[in-house]
C-alpha cells in the first residue's frame, strides 16, 4: 500500500520512537510511505540518537506568547500541514492517510475529505484533558474540545493505545466499530543482542548485585523516590542496586536523597544515552521498575521489560493490566495502599524462583500478544486495506 504518514511531532523521546519503528515496520513488509511533518524532511532510518530531549524553542515560544494566540497559531498550522498534504498526495496518491493526533491538528482529515481516502487516526493521549492538566493550562479549552472531538469522529478508524484511552474516544462520541485499540510495540531486532544479565552487569560494574531498575526520563510522579526509601530499610537486601538508565528534572534530588540515606554507591543514573544502548542496560535488571503511570498510557518500557523477560513491578491499574496479570507475568500492588509497593519490592528480592517464574512469562506475553511493531504494522494494513474496498460512510463531527 502507498501510506500518507503526518505527524506534527519533533521531540526525541518516546513519541519518536513510536513514529520511527511504525514507519520503519511498514516499510519491511513492502509498503511505500511518504511522510509529512513540520520539517518536511524523511527523518525515518536517521540517528533519532540520544533520546530524551525536546523541542526547546517550541516551550520559549509558548512561554513568550499569550496561550490564546499560541493555541490559534496551532490550529492555524492545519492549513500549511493541509497544503502539504495535499502537494504530497498529487505526486505519491496515496491508498490512506495515518495520522498521529496532536491537539488543533485537523490537517488529515481536512486531505482525508478532500482526496476521498480513508485515515487511521493514532491516539496516544486526551491532550485537551493532559494539557487542561499540565502545561500551563489551556486558554481556548472550547475550542480545544471542539477540535478533538472533530478529529476524532471524523477519522475512518481511530487507534487508541489502550482500552482506557478508548474510553475517552468513546465518551467523545466514536462507535466501537471505529476504534481499533493497538497497544505500543517493540522492535525484537533491537533487542535480539542484548547480553546475558551477567554480562550486562560485569559490563556496568554491578557484578554480585541484585539489579532495580528503572528506564526512562525520570520526573518526581514516577515515585523512584520510594524505592530509594525503601532501599535504606532493613527490608531491603544489602547488595541491592538501583540502576536509572536515563536522566530527568529529579535526578540530583534523588542523588542528594541517596547520599543522605548512606546509599551513594547503590544509587547510579547512566544520564542520557543512545537508543542502541538502551538493551544492553536492561539486560542489567533483575526486577524492573515502572512504581507509576499515567492512567491511559502503554508505556514503551514496559514492552522493552517484556522483551527482555524481566520480573516487572508495577501498579494494578487498568491499563497495564490489559497486558500484565499479577503474579503470572509481573507482580502487581494496589497503589491506594500505603506501602503495597515495599511490600512487592520486599517479596521479589527474597524470591528468586518467583523472579524467575515472572521473567519466563513475560517474554512470552510479547510473542502471545503479538506486541511488536511489525504486528502494529500488520494491524494497521488490515485496517487500510478493509476501508479502501468499501464505500466510506458519511462521518459527523
Amino acid at each position: 500500500m502507498r501510506i500518507l504518514y503526518h505527524h506534527r511531532t519533533a521531540s526525541k523521546d518516546g513519541q519518536a520512537v513510536h513514529i520511527e519503528e511504525m514507519i520503519e515496520a511498514l516499510r519491511e513488509q513492502g509498503h511505500e510511505v511518504r511522510i509529512v511533518s513540520p520539517g518536511d524532511a524523511d527523518t525515518s532510518g536517521q540517528d533519532s540518537g540520544r533520546m530524551g530531549s525536546d523541542m526547546g524553542w517550541v516551550h520559549q515560544l509558548k512561554a513568550r506568547m499569550p496561550k490564546a494566540v499560541y493555541e490559534l497559531m496551532e490550529l492555524g498550522y492545519s492549513l500549511l500541514a493541509y497544503r502539504k498534504l495535499m502537494a504530497a498526495a498529487r505526486d505519491f496518491r496515496p491508498d490512506v492517510i495515518y495520522e498521529r493526533y496532536n491537539l488543533f491538528l485537523l490537517s488529515g482529515l481536512m486531505a482525508s475529505r478532500r482526496l476521498g481516502i480513508p485515515m487511521l487516526l493514532e491516539v496516544n493521549a486526551p491532550l485537551v484533558q493532559e494539557r487542561s492538566l499540565h502545561s500551563g493550562g489551556l486558554a481556548l479549552t472550547g475550542l480545544a474540545r471542539w477540535a478533538e472531538g472533530t478529529a476524532w469522529r471524523g477519522a475512518d478508524r481511530v487507534l487508541p493505545v489502550t482500552d482506557v484511552l478508548a474510553d475517552h474516544v468513546r465518551a467523545c462520541g466514536v462507535p466501537d466499530s471505529r476504534i481499533q485499540v493497538i497497544p505500543n510495540g517493540i522492535n525484537r531486532a533491537h533487542f535480539a543482542e542484548a547480553p546475558t544479565p551477567q554480562d550486562a552487569k560485569t559490563r556496568l560494574g554491578l557484578q554480585g548485585r541484585l539489579v532495580l531498575g528503572f528506564t526512562g526520563f525520570v520526573r518526581d510522579w514516577h515515585g523512584v523516590d520510594r524505592i530509594v526509601d525503601w532501599m535504606a530499610t532493613p527490608q531491603a537486601p544489602a547488595h541491592t542496586h538501583l540502576l536509572v538508565v536515563g536522566d530527568g528534572p529529579v535526578r540530583a534530588e534523588l542523588e542528594q536523597q541517596a547520599r543522605a540515606l548512606g546509599l551513594g554507591d547503590r544509587v547510579s543514573f547512566t544520564g542520557v544515552i543512545h537508543r542502541d544502548q538502551v538493551p544492553a542496560h536492561v539486560a542489567a535488571f533483575d526486577i524492573a521498575l515502572q512504581p507509576a503511570v499515567t492512567a491511559y498510557a502503554s508505556p514503551l518500557k514496559l514492552m522493552e521489560y517484556l522483551e527482555l523477560g524481566k520480573a516487572v513491578v508495577a501498579p494494578s491499574t487498568p491499563n497495564l493490566r490489559e497486558v500484565l496479570t499479577d503474579d503470572d507475568n509481573a507482580l502487581l500492588f494496589d497503589e491506594s495502599v500505603p506501602g503495597a509497593l515495599q511490600q512487592a519490592l520486599t517479596r521479589l528480592c527474597a524470591d528468586e524462583a518467583l523472579r524467575d517464574r515472572l521473567s519466563k512469562a513475560a517474554h512470552e506475553t510479547i510473542t502471545r500478544r503479538d506486541l511488536t511493531w511489525a504486528g502494529n504494522a500488520r494491524r494497521v494494513v488490515a485496517l487500510a486495506r478493509a476501508l479502501a474496498t468499501k464505500p466510506r460512510p458519511e462521518q459527523h463531527a
